[in-house]
């Protein structure tokens, strides 16, 4: 399965990009924690509505530029998470943080390079309030082999 680094969301409609229920957990946690008007999404991964997981180690049999289509992937699984639990998009206020992992070779070093994939999306999205502050790292393996891991805080609007 191919992803397409060209589409653009319109955030009107970002429903038809999203998955319609998004990956379950592989652990004993929640995908989605709402507490003190944030909302906490546990780490997602680039799988696709198919089930297909992105596997590999970047820098080694993944390209940066591939990695960070995948991470593109995993913000589309992030906000299908989200909406999931909130209900409607139009309920987030700003993209607070994103933390990125890559599953990386000990010599790669364009770690931001492949998390944008997913922070650029956010930004398409939400206009202004998707720009967020951001960790991105690499590390030596991620469950199931995956590419690439992100996990994010939102802000919520409050009701008045």
């Amino acid at each position: 399965m191919s992803i397409n680094s060209t589409f653009k969301v319109d955030h009107l409609n970002i429903d038809k990009y999203l998955p319609k229920v998004p990956p379950e957990p592989i652990g004993c946690f929640r995908n989605v924690i709402l507490h003190g008007g944030l909302a906490w999404v546990s780490g997602q991964g680039p799988i696709h509505p198919d089930g297909y997981l992105e596997r590999g180690k970047v820098g080694v049999n993944i390209t940066a530029e591939t990695a960070r289509m995948h991470a593109r992937l995993v913000g589309l699984n992030i906000l299908s998470a989200l909406r999931l639990v909130i209900g409607d998009l139009e309920q987030v206020e700003r993209v607070i943080k994103l933390q990125g992992l890559v599953n990386a070779s000990p010599d790669f070093e364009r770690h931001s390079f492949v998390i944008d994939g997913a922070s650029e999306l956010m930004k398409e999205v939400f206009g202004e309030r998707g720009v967020h502050a951001r960790t991105s790292f690499g590390v030596s393996s991620l469950p199931n082999n995956i590419t690439v891991e992100i996990d994010g805080v939102f802000a919520l609007r409050q009701e008045q």
